[in-house]
């Protein structure tokens, strides 16, 4: 199950970017972090980091315990988290801010939770044996570890005493007498039980040889006997004989027994030092949630990490315990993980509890217990206001709008309604607001809007972007079932500087055949699109009046099944545990489950308005295994889609997996994975016709592909300060020859890439030797250089995102991303390296990156560029002024650049209105692509490499062409 983070609170990129790790970091870089109070001494800070071989996200609950009122509270199940927080009775006049899951609990059995429990002093339950690991708080406004055990007696008819052995335990002991109420939370009384006596009010009411097995009724204690001396001491008693049950808990430090207190299992950290659980069974990666306490008790640290998925891989407890024990934490416990692991909390001016992690099993598991944080409601008068963009962005263009609300909150950021607050704009801003709440921007530039009413106000900074250039919807292609079925979409607009922001509904005009389909707004910024036909196909026409920037959509009506992959005909996929099975009517293929993927032999393309797929699959283990389908939209971005769980034993199951609604098509499969081991066969995909009509009104010309103008004609390219030129890989002699050959003619400064084992090998760059012009010399060194004001690095990407090679190539930027910054002699940096797929390098890389890059660009003025060669095919674009370009292999490129001096200035009379770099792309030659379209083999790379040799060696005798040199990649753009 996504969760999407809330977009209230404060982003810290710019320090977890640019600045040196925090302590917490050391073994990983945290790439993102929102931040927002719920409470006067509580907040919730969210974050992702990545580690050496997994992504983490990690939601951490900060709490100043003494903070006024600030209380933990038993929460009881069996519930979901939500559930049971919805009807938690906190203390009158209090309300629920937080809340997460607890106790380990006997999962396959009763149901009930193994350790300890209290609530406002009461006990509801004990561990069966000894002294059990728990989390306590109070007396006095301070939490602790600690072990609690069961200290209880019976009393019997006649004086005798016996121990109690077990209170409400989900694992009683073999030999005692055990005592079960109706804070039992259990389905069923736990096996094994030889006789039973209920006790109301001190006297026996009832008495039977053998278990009754249901939970008793409010007020009636159920004493059991698992062995034959206490079944004899219960099978004695008659209806009406005096019985004395005493039962409580006993701190093992012999301080005070929690007001409040809940189970946990494996101590993290310990008197400030984590634990080694490198032997330990439960140390592996996994969703967690822990509890930690500072040295004073004072300071309380909440944490759950995600786990099991491709953005979060979870934890080890000894990584859990370093993190604690870097987040400030002196004793720390590891609470119930994997799918229980749930944390719910609530936003400023409101009360609802909003799911803020991503539970494993895909929806909230049905927990015993878990933890409320509780604090004294507020005066209920506004003191301020949480003002927000419906769009879920601050950024608007000039000439179109953005529609704002205003929540009002009290002095504990709780529900303070407040009718019509007044809207404002500072001076000075590029826009105005009207009393509705809608801002309309009138130029590039930012702007302060306010909301209140006297005394409250809040604010909220928008940022007026350049001139919106271009618009492109979430999704090209939308499929419907059939008429009323209706799904969402969005518009995003970009500037000259790939600048994005949404465009809401009041800035668009449709045009679209009525009597077929209907949009309209949704009332989050987007749009409701709904079919009215049967069948057929059809065109959406989005136009910006504002700017005349226009888009289309295709639309199908009439859902069919197209095959996907049925693994009869070629099976070939690889992974981990992957190998060929008995299908459901052929061939198929096993998945080993965890984080073990199938991969096909080549990405599979899904039909453009794919809306459902369908797989038919079979558990191949003792537990339920759900699919998961692994997929990339048109932009690269990586998307999980998880089916239903099969259960074991039930045979073949034709799973259906819906795809969400605006995901950007077409879509492609790059695998199958599994949460336990599963068969799957047969995979199809159901989707609806394309039109049959072009995109465009009848007659008019085809609509042309966006161009960016980074791409330029070769005039553009010699008016520049200096030039370099871009080889691919692969190349037949003659064509190597004949592009170095121009290159030279060109005055390049340098070349970038070339076929393998070269001086102008992929990720290898020979620069013009500065005693014989048009000679080309690797350049020595590592991964980086700096060049007419123009740092270079070079990337690896041969190493995996989760193998090392992310936290390697992160942490290079960063430290080169640092030292341009505080160069004045550099005015750019570009990221040089080689096409890299998803398999390698991963979204969430790619987006860390990219961050970095836009960052830097936006805090220091200087230029920023990535340059991915060898790629599929050219591309050229830009986001957020950070400058791209693709090369592909069947081309040659010259690129020219600005000469930076002196603080990173640009020339004198640089247009500020242009890029810094530019590129014109040129074909290796015609004869070279007709073989390229009819499949003609390339040359093997000793043929090329000798063709390189030949060319760097003839101009220029004695270069050390063969000089093997660090390879340079990137992340696919």
């Amino acid at each position: 199950m996504s969760t999407l983070r809330p977009l209230l609170g404060t982003t810290l990129l710019p320090l977890l970017l640019l600045a040196p790790a925090t302590a917490h970091a050391a073994d990983g870089i945290e790439t993102d972090r929102t931040s927002r109070p719920l409470a006067p001494g509580v907040r919730l800070e969210s974050y992702d980091r990545l580690e050496a071989d997994r992504w983490l996200r990690v939601d951490e609950l900060r709490v100043d315990l003494a903070a006024a009122g600030v209380a933990v509270e038993y929460l009881g199940g069996p519930a979901t988290v939500a559930e049971a927080a919805a009807r938690h009775r906190a203390a009158t006049g209090r309300r629920v801010l937080a809340a997460v899951n607890g106790d380990f609990f006997d999962i396959r059995r009763t149901g009930a939770p193994l350790g300890p429990g209290l609530a406002a002093g009461r006990l509801l339950h004990a561990p069966a044996r000894g002294a059990g690991a728990a989390v306590g708080f109070g007396p006095g406004g301070r939490g602790r570890v600690l072990r609690l055990a069961l200290e209880g007696e019976v009393t019997l008819p006649g004086g005798a005493v016996r121990p109690l052995t077990g209170f409400n335990s989900a694992r009683p002991p073999a030999r005692g007498i055990a005592a079960y109420t109706a804070d039992w939370t259990g389905a069923l009384l736990p096996a094994g039980s030889r006789a039973e006596a209920d006790v109301r009010d001190g006297r026996v009411t009832a008495v039977r040889s053998g278990p009754d097995g249901g939970t008793p009724p409010r007020g009636v204690t159920r004493l059991t006997a698992r062995d034959a001396a206490a079944a004899a001491d219960l099978e004695a008693l008659r209806p009406g004989d005096r019985v004395r049950v005493a039962a409580g808990l006993a701190a093992a430090d012999a301080r005070p027994v929690p007001r409040s207190a809940i189970g946990g299992r494996e101590p993290l950290v310990v008197a400030g030092k984590p634990r080694d659980h490198d032997r330990v069974r439960n140390n592996h990666p996994a969703p967690r949630t822990a509890v930690g306490f500072s040295g004073d008790g004072r300071s309380l640290r909440i944490l759950t990490v995600d786990g099991r998925q491709r953005d979060s891989g979870g934890l080890t407890l000894t990584a859990l315990g370093r993190l604690l024990r870097d987040l400030g934490a002196h004793d720390a416990l590891n609470l119930d993980g994997g799918g229980s692991t749930t944390l719910l909390a609530t936003r400023p001016g409101e009360d609802a509890l909003v799911l803020e992690n991503s539970p494993s099993d895909g929806s909230p598991r049905r927990v015993p217990n878990g933890l409320a944080l509780t604090v004294p409601a507020g005066s209920g008068r506004a003191t301020g206001f949480l003002v927000e963009a419906v769009a879920g962005t601050t950024r608007v263009f000039p000439g179109l709008s953005r529609t704002l609300t205003a929540t009002g909150h009290d002095e504990t950021f709780g529900p303070a309604p407040v009718a019509g607050p007044e809207w404002w704009t500072t001076p000075g801003s590029a826009g105005r607001v009207g009393p509705d709440g809608v801002f309309r921007a009138d130029r590039t530039g930012a702007a302060l809007v306010h909301a209140g009413r006297t005394p409250a106000d809040g604010g909220i900074r928008l940022s007026v972007l350049r001139p919106l250039t271009r618009v492109e919807p979430s999704a090209d292609r939308l499929a419907f079932a059939g008429p009323a079925d209706e799904t969402t979409l969005r518009l995003t607009g970009y500037d000259a500087d790939g600048a994005a922001a949404p465009v809401e509904p009041r800035d668009v005009r449709w045009q679209y055949d009525p009597a077929r389909w209907r949009v309209v707004d949704d009332g989050r910024g987007g749009f409701t699109v709904t079919a009215l036909a049967a069948h057929g196909s059809g065109l959406l026409r989005a136009t910006v009046p504002a700017t005349g920037a226009t888009t289309w959509v295709r639309v199908g009506v009439g859902l069919a099944d197209t095959a996907v992959e049925d693994w009869d005909v070629e099976p070939g996929w690889s992974g981990p545990g992957t190998k060929t099975a008995a299908g459901h009517t052929g061939t198929g293929i096993r998945v080993a489950g965890g984080e073990s993927e199938a991969r096909p032999p080549r990405p599979l393309p899904l039909p453009g308005s794919v809306r459902r797929l369908h797989l038919w699959a079979r558990a191949d283990g003792p537990a339920p295994a759900a699919p998961l389908l692994h997929l990339t939209d048109r932009h690269g971005a990586e998307l999980t889609l998880r089916g239903p769980a099969v259960e074991p034993g039930t045979g073949w199951t034709r799973t259906e997996v819906p795809v969400p609604a605006g995901a950007a098509g077409p879509l492609t499969l790059e695998g199958l994975g599994s949460t336990t081991p599963l068969v799957v066969d047969t995979l199809t995909a159901e989707s609806a016709p394309g039109p049959a009509v072009p995109l465009g009104p009848p007659g008019a010309p085809p609509a042309r592909p966006y161009r960016d103008r980074l791409l330029t004609g070769p005039a553009q390219i010699r008016a520049r300060p200096w030039r370099f030129a871009i080889l691919p890989a692969g190349r037949t002699p003659a064509e190597v020859r004949q592009a170095l050959a121009r290159a030279r003619a060109e005055h390049v400064d340098f070349v970038l890439g070339g076929p393998a084992g070269t001086a102008a090998a992929p990720g290898r760059t020979a620069l013009t030797g500065p005693d014989r012009p048009g000679a080309f010399r690797p350049v020595p060194g590592g991964g980086a250089f700096r060049h007419r004001g123009v740092r270079f690095l070079r990337l690896d990407t041969t190493r995996p995102t989760l193998a090392g090679g992310g936290l390697t190539r992160l942490r290079a930027l960063r430290a080169e991303l640092a030292a341009a910054a505080r160069d004045p002699g550099t005015g750019a940096l570009a990221v040089v390296q080689d096409h890299a797929g998803p398999e390698l390098v991963d979204r969430k890389e790619t987006a860390a990156r990219t961050r970095l890059l836009e960052e830097f660009r936006r805090t220091t003025g200087k230029g920023a560029a990535v340059i991915t060669l060898d790629a599929p095919r050219s591309a050229a674009g830009r986001t957020e002024g950070v400058l791209s370009y693709a090369a592909a292999p069947t081309r040659w490129a010259l690129v020219g650049a600005d000469a930076f001096a002196g603080r990173g200035a640009r020339p004198a009379g640089a247009d500020a209105g242009t890029d810094w770099l530019a590129v014109h792309e040129r074909p290796l030659s015609a004869a070279r692509e007709s073989a390229a379209a009819g499949g003609v083999a390339g040359p093997t790379p000793g043929e090329t490499r000798g063709a390189v040799r030949g060319a760097v060696r003839g101009a220029a005798p004695g270069a050390s062409a063969e000089r093997d040199e660090p390879a340079v990649t990137a992340v696919r753009r």
